[in-house]
């Protein structure tokens, strides 16, 4: 009989953990994620500067999935990896009509705000970087933005899913009032 060595090839699981990877790896396939921003901010110490690092990442599946995560670390992997982990966590799903947003919508936070518009197709997206980034990622083809007041880039972030988390299709609609629209 011969003697095992250790590494295995094939078939049978292969010890503690290793379905959880292959799930984690599966998922990290099905979603598009997007560093919005990385800010690195610096406390003085003795020895000189310590630096640490946040990442905003918003991850979307493209079909109508989208998250935001806000990540801190003391390097930019670690941060980005957090703000990944959060962000999967947080996600939601938004109605989509046609690749556009089925009606115009104004979202808020702090003050930062941000106005969404349906799009005919061929249009494409047109928004800043922060607004595009949870667009595109959460499936959305073609949409007008605007974006007014404050420009920091996780306000942006955050007005824009308060936004598509208040889009409804009129399917939604007349299920949430009992009633039928015309």
């Amino acid at each position: 009989m011969a003697a095992p060595t250790g590494n295995k090839q094939g078939g049978g699981g292969g010890g503690r953990g290793r379905g959880r990877r292959d799930r984690q790896e599966q998922a990290q396939s099905e979603f598009n994620e997007t560093v919005v921003k990385i800010n690195r901010c610096a406390a003085v110490v003795k020895g000189g500067r310590r630096f640490s690092f946040s990442a905003l990442v918003v991850v979307g599946d493209g079909k109508g999935r989208v998250g935001v995560g806000f990540g801190k670390a003391k390097d930019v992997a670690g941060a980005v990896e957090k703000g990944t982990k959060e962000a999967r966590r947080s996600l939601v799903r938004i109605a989509i009509v046609d690749g556009t947003v089925p009606h115009e919508i104004i979202g808020r936070f702090c003050s930062s705000v941000v106005k969404l518009r349906p799009a005919p197709k061929g249009r494409g997206v047109i928004a800043c970087a922060s607004v595009r980034a949870v667009v595109e990622n959460a499936g959305i083809h073609d949409v007008v933005t605007k974006s007014l007041g404050n420009n920091n880039p996780v306000n942006l972030v955050k007005a824009t899913m308060d936004a598509v988390k208040q889009l409804r299709t009129r399917e939604m609609v007349e299920a949430l009032r009992g009633v039928k629209l015309s």
